[in-house]
Formats: C-alpha cells, sequence, structure tokens
C-alpha cells in the first residue's frame, strides 16, 4: 500500500496522517470543514518542527512528509486510495453513513477502516457491501507517540483484511494486537471505567484531582493519572464510551459518572476546551 484516504482531520485524524506521511505513505487527508482541516495540517506541521527540534526527523524528512499530505474536503477524490482510516466522530449514524458513501467511491478492493474507541466494527460493517473488508483500526492519543494499535475483527472481516492493516501498522511502526468485536475492545473497557471511578472520588470529594492522580502515578507506577488522561483524551470521549459500554453491556458498574455528564454539558472538555478537572488557560 502506498496511498491511503483519512477521514477526520480532528485530533486522531491529524496524528494517524503524521505517522502515514513520515513513513513514506500518500495521505489524502479529507474533512467536510476547511477549516478544521487547514488546523489539522497546521497540527501536523507544528509537530514535525518540534520532532526537528529534538532532532528526531531532519528538516528534509519533515518536508518530504509535508509534501506527501492532501488536504480534501470532498469525499469522492478518496477514489484513488488502496486504504481508508475513518477518523470521524464517535457516533455510529455518522459512522455508517459515511461508510456508505466511502464503499460507493472506492473501488471495491479497498479496505475500509474504522478508528473507533468503541462501536461495534460488525454494526458499521452492515452498512456496506464489502463486509469482509471492514476492520476496526484503533490508534490511541497521542498517535505518533503510543505504539499500540487494536485490530479488530467484525464477525465477516475476512483473514486477508486482518493480515494487511496488521502489516500496514507494522509499516507505520506500530504494534498491533488483535481482539474481538466487543464494546470498548479490551484498552477502553479497562481504561474508561477506571477514569470514571476517578471522576466518582473527586465528585464526591474523597481527594482532590491532583491526590487521585498523584495516587495512582505513584501508586500503581501509571505514567499520567486518570483524571489528567481522561482532559488529554477528552471527556466528551470518555463520556461517550462509558454511555456505550453502559449500553451495550447492560451493566450499572458503567453507569457514567454525573460529573463527567455535567462537564461536558458545560463544554469542560478537557485540553481541547482548555477546561476540564484542571485548567490549561
Amino acid at each position: 500500500m502506498e496511498r491511503i484516504g483519512v477521514v477526520g482531520a480532528g485530533t486522531m485524524g491529524s496524528g494517524i496522517t503524521q505517522v502515514l506521511a513520515i513513513k513514506g505513505f500518500q495521505v489524502l487527508l479529507h474533512d467536510i470543514d476547511q477549516e478544521a482541516l487547514l488546523k489539522g495540517i497546521g497540527r501536523i506541521k507544528k509537530q514535525l518542527e518540534r520532532s526537528v527540534e529534538k532532532e528526531k526527523i531532519s528538516a528534509d524528512e519533515k518536508d518530504k512528509a509535508l509534501e506527501r499530505i492532501k488536504g480534501i474536503t470532498v469525499l469522492d477524490e478518496l477514489d484513488s486510495v488502496q486504504l481508508v482510516i475513518e477518523a470521524a466522530a464517535e457516533d455510529m449514524e455518522v459512522k455508517k453513513s459515511l461508510f456508505k458513501k466511502l464503499q460507493e467511491i472506492c473501488p471495491e478492493d479497498v479496505i475500509l477502516a474504522t478508528n473507533t474507541s468503541s462501536l461495534s466494527i460488525s454494526q458499521i460493517a452492515r452498512a456496506t457491501d464489502r463486509q469482509d473488508k471492514v476492520v476496526g483500526m484503533h490508534f490511541f492519543n497521542p498517535v505518533p507517540v503510543m505504539k499500540l494499535v487494536e485490530i479488530i475483527k467484525g464477525e465477516k472481516t475476512s483473514r486477508d483484511t486482518v493480515k494487511k492493516v496488521k502489516v500496514l501498522s507494522e509499516n507505520m511502526g506500530k504494534r498491533p494486537v488483535e481482539v474481538k468485536d466487543s464494546p470498548g475492545f479490551v484498552v477502553n473497557r479497562l481504561l474508561i471505567p477506571m477514569i470514571n471511578e476517578a471522576a466518582i472520588l473527586y465528585e464526591q470529594g474523597v481527594a482532590g484531582a491532583e491526590a487521585i492522580d498523584k495516587g495512582m502515578e505513584l501508586g500503581a507506577n501509571h505514567p499520567i493519572g486518570p483524571l489528567a488522561l481522561a482532559d488529554l483524551i477528552g471527556l466528551d470521549v470518555c463520556l461517550a464510551i462509558m454511555e456505550t459500554l453502559h449500553q451495550d453491556l447492560k451493566d450499572h458498574k458503567y453507569r457514567p459518572a454525573a460529573i463527567l455528564k455535567d462537564k461536558v454539558a458545560k463544554g469542560e472538555l478537557g485540553r481541547k476546551s482548555q477546561q476540564g478537572f484542571y485548567n490549561y488557560g
């Protein structure tokens, strides 16, 4: 594979694009919002410039990586790619609508991958007539740093599709692990309930945010505390995953913390809004 499409120029989409470009892939980065697209490409440029400053890559490597990225706002331009990675909003109807359009635009041998963090791969695949070529590729934030990619096989995903996305992941410098199609998959099934419990502890006044985070950093050897991590992920994303777990697994222990709902309703989404459990203003 040489030419990859990425749908969604947000934090995850731009991170995936950055890694693909630096590894030599030609990337078409799509977003329906021109401003969001320019912001995403600007984010990539800024991150690559930092890598040059830290002497992780050369200025020439940065320039060549940026040359490999083409921003587009028209989905039809993805008709020339060999694989698409969707990194749009974590909303089932949005993803199903996108995949239905993509399967009409892209040649029938093109693999359609989703970066969903919790939604059913099989359900997304049913929006297409190529369920064997629909697969989950769940990257982690920040994509240029985090090595893991969860490869999620839907009920009709072929072994050939899984094999190809594993090879692609490795060529991106990632470590792929194959997991079953289940709400939250593996990492978020473990991680998000922990974040939710930390939010409940904070809400109940058991300890402050810094005390909770230091407890997990120094007592459990975590590199970052759960509330700071929630702010990094985005409280809206954490809430969406927790609601998916609660709805799909029908277990009371997955009920989202009230403070998580309250902060999202107020627009306090973490780092991206400058306010979450911590203030970043």
